[in-house]
């Protein structure tokens, strides 16, 4: 019984719809806009259309000619279909999901710190971490306060110890023949 399902299954061809034909005028935008994408993602995004409008290949043609799965191959082919050459700029990877305040929020809130320093006092992150806390109404590590002053171009500078022009044997004469 089991080997003549078997036969069955291999006996018949396994076929595929055809997939919706792409709108006209599809394959020279994309051929142009293959010349102007700046980066990776987006020149992989716009060939993935063009290879299917130029070339008439299948999903996983052109997902093994891009190296993707032919899974994000179709998606972005359909999603190209309902919405168009917009979907080929929008990567809707990374961002600030977590943050606490905007980067230009982040900024304001340093300025009155800026100001201090400007004024030559030192900067403590536990203070600037205390303000921060207040400011969004709940704890944060001090590693977030660190990466925010980071982010904004501020580095940590330390006082030296000794003068970089200074010469410990005058400084030990000094000490033993000045007076007590």
């Amino acid at each position: 019984m089991i080997y003549y399902l078997l036969e069955l299954i291999t006996r018949q061809e396994v076929t595929m719809r055809k997939p919706a034909p792409l709108p006209a005028g599809a394959r020279e935008s994309l051929g142009q806009l293959l010349k102007k994408v700046k980066t990776k993602t987006h020149f992989q995004r716009v060939q993935c259309l063009w290879l299917r409008a130029a070339l008439d290949l299948s999903s996983q043609d052109v997902a093994l000619a891009i190296g993707w799965k032919a899974s994000s191959v179709r998606h972005l082919q359909a999603q190209y279909l309902r919405e168009g050459e917009p979907v080929l700029a929008a990567s809707k990877r990374g961002g600030r999901y977590r943050a606490n305040m905007t980067v230009d929020e982040e900024r304001l809130f340093l300025s009155s710190f800026l100001k201090k320093s400007a004024r030559g006092e030192i900067l403590v992150v536990s203070e600037i971490k205390k303000a921060y806390e207040k400011a969004i109404g709940h704890r944060v590590p001090k590693s977030t306060i660190y990466r925010i002053v980071a982010r904004h171009g501020w580095r940590k500078v330390a006082p030296r110890p000794r003068h970089p022009k200074g010469d410990e044997v005058l400084q030990e004469e000094f000490k033993k023949n000045s007076p007590k």
